[in-house]
């Protein structure tokens, strides 16, 4: 089993190359934060308070989750539904960062991520893939920009979640904080285009030996 794995705070750009990635490479993309924020809308859904830590843990364990592969991507279930049209709403933008931050809620989710590696090659992104999910692979790298480029990149994608506020609550959460993972390349595109950015990261997984780049 192969993980890339690929981690960077929010508007790195670490979703379109993670996409790329995996399309060359034959590999299932997996966009951590997507589960995440499934199980910040069901909170929401059930009309849990998510800043009531008891409360969210207990739920989430008897919430039924489930994340396969099909397709070269990862496909989630919250209780037998498909929370995607739901997962970039104002409210799961505001309270995932809380939802997330909570010990026994990762736990869970990094035990379903690390499943995920048994059905074969992974792209993985996230925050915590390179130091948590998958730390043994050697293949990490850590995407990253100026807070003002990611800002901006935000606003024009119509975001309206704060990249300031969600980079301090992801990098001083008490349980697996952004960090960059030992043995991380750093490959910060401020400057860089989504093609040279694409190609840093290729360059960057070759000289590791990976094959096929």
């Amino acid at each position: 089993m192969t993980v890339i794995a690929i981690d960077g705070p929010a508007a790195s750009g670490k979703s379109s190359v993670a996409r790329q990635l995996a399309e060359r490479l034959g590999c299932v993309h997996v966009n951590s934060g997507a589960l995440y924020r499934a199980v910040t809308w069901a909170v929401l859904n059930a009309g849990i308070n998510p800043g009531d830590e008891t409360a969210v843990a207990g739920f989430v364990h008897r919430l039924p989750v489930t994340m396969t592969a099909s397709g070269g991507g990862a496909w989630i279930r919250v209780d037998g539904h498909d929370p995607e049209p739901y997962l970039r709403d104002q409210q799961v933008n505001a309270h995932v960062s809380t939802v997330s931050s909570y010990p026994e809620v990762r736990v869970l989710l990094t035990a379903i991520l690390r499943g995920m590696g048994e059905g074969g090659d992974l792209v993985m992104e996230g925050r915590d893939i390179g130091s948590v999910v998958f730390p043994e692979t050697p293949y990490k790298l850590y995407i990253d920009a100026q807070e003002e480029v990611r800002m901006a990149r935000r606003a024009a994608q119509g975001e309206a979640d704060s990249v300031r506020q969600r980079d301090k609550a992801d990098s001083s959460r008490g349980s697996a904080p952004l960090q960059v993972p030992e043995g991380a390349v750093v490959i910060d595109n401020s400057e860089l285009s989504a093609e040279e950015t694409y190609a840093a990261v290729c360059a960057a997984l070759a000289a590791r030996g990976l094959a096929g780049l």
